[in-house]
């Protein structure tokens, strides 16, 4: 059975709250963080009208510094919002000054808002889906080849220098469930895989369909790491649990939270992220859940 450990994915934005008060939440929960506890993650988003809203990449390198004991992920960026020779640069640089702390998620970009606010172009989904694996191909391109030239559809590199390349390579990290797009390139191209917010029979399911892709192209699917985010809310009072009727949450009590971790950890899940709804919940996750798992 797979070893398992926890990241927490940290606040982006708090409606109605100032971004030094967003941060000390975050810095709240981050303290609490005992043995088990190795990454930190943080979505990419520009906007949600006039919140304070962290940008994900700024925000990492500053949480690298603060955090040297943790590593530090990103989930997911937008491929869009980047030229992916640039990122793979920018990625390159932080792994070299973290010490090689660095993971780096990426999937093909959705909310149009964003997009429309700040002047990316929205293609149709098929379209984003080739500019990720356009994207991914300079990437490693970028990472492992000096000068780096890619010419793809829609990205391309030409003699390009990407020094110093990073070392230990970066875990590049594909999240999403597409079954016919998204989980093709997870086989092709991703370290890891993440899936979110779903039932474990759902998980296993999404599971079966990219070791089938892995299959076609003679990969084998146990050199994917996976991982599983979802919202926490723990507590032996069952009042305080907070649940989705929309979105499946790890909710409950001790033992039942236990119970369902212990089932994504036989199918072979081996990190867990976990978006807080409230530092009490979590120090209790942290003080009676963790210990079973470390």
């Amino acid at each position: 059975m797979a070893a398992a450990e926890f990241g927490i994915m940290l606040r982006q934005n708090d409606p109605g709250h100032t971004l030094h008060e967003l941060m000390d939440f975050n810095r709240r929960c981050i303290e609490e963080l005992k043995a088990g506890f190795t990454t930190l993650w943080l979505e990419d988003h520009l906007q949600v009208s006039e919140t304070d809203e962290l940008e994900c990449l700024t925000t990492l390198s500053y949480l690298a510094a603060q955090y040297p004991q943790f590593k530090i992920g990103s989930l997911v960026l937008s491929q869009s919002y980047r030229n992916p020779a640039l990122l793979a640069k920018m990625a390159a640089n932080l792994q070299a000054l973290t010490g090689g702390r660095l993971i780096l998620g990426i999937g093909a970009g959705w909310k149009e808002d964003e997009y429309k606010a700040y002047n990316f172009p929205f293609p149709p989904v098929k379209t984003r889906m080739e500019e990720l694996e356009d994207a991914i191909r300079v990437l490693r391109t970028m990472w492992t080849v000096q000068p780096a030239t890619y010419e793809g559809s829609h990205y391309q590199a030409h003699e390009a220098y990407c020094a110093p390349r990073p070392d230990p390579a970066i875990p590049l990290l594909v999240g999403g469930g597409g079954e016919q797009r998204t989980l093709a390139i997870v086989a092709r191209h991703a370290d890891w895989w993440n899936f979110n917010s779903c039932t474990v029979e759902e998980y296993e399911r999404k599971l079966g369909i990219l070791r089938q892709h892995c299959e076609r192209i003679g990969r084998d699917a146990s050199e994917i790491t996976l991982s599983y985010l979802s919202t926490l809310s723990v507590s032996d009072d069952l009042a305080k649990v907070k649940r989705n009727p929309n979105k499946h949450f790890i909710a409950g009590n001790t033992e039942e939270v236990i119970r369902e971790l212990e089932q994504f950890r036989a199918i072979g899940v081996s990190h867990f992220m976990f978006r807080i709804l409230d530092v009490e919940s979590l120090q209790h996750f942290v003080a009676r859940v963790v210990p079973h798992f470390v």
